[in-house]
């Protein structure tokens, strides 16, 4: 395996481990705490946690909409 492979290998495990910490937190909540909010540090806009995990599902899946359309244009 040469070295820019290792990077990216690193850096999926990486993002596994975080998704499986955000899989195990919000899978622990009570359906009245997805109503809990938090000031979004980029946004400046107080948003709720229902508000995060949607987005962040949403955010997942165009990522891997992008990295599955990429890989089929250069047929990897």
């Amino acid at each position: 395996m040469d070295a820019r492979m290792r990077l990216i290998v690193g850096l999926l495990e990486m993002l596994e481990g975080i998704h499986a910490r955000w899989a195990a937190l919000y899978r622990a909540m009570r359906s009245d705490e997805f109503n809990r909010s938090f000031v979004h540090p980029e946004l400046g806009a107080q948003l709720t946690l229902d508000w995060h995990l949607q987005m962040y599902a949403w955010h997942s899946h165009h990522h891997l909409a992008h990295i599955t359309a990429l890989r089929r244009r250069e047929g990897w």
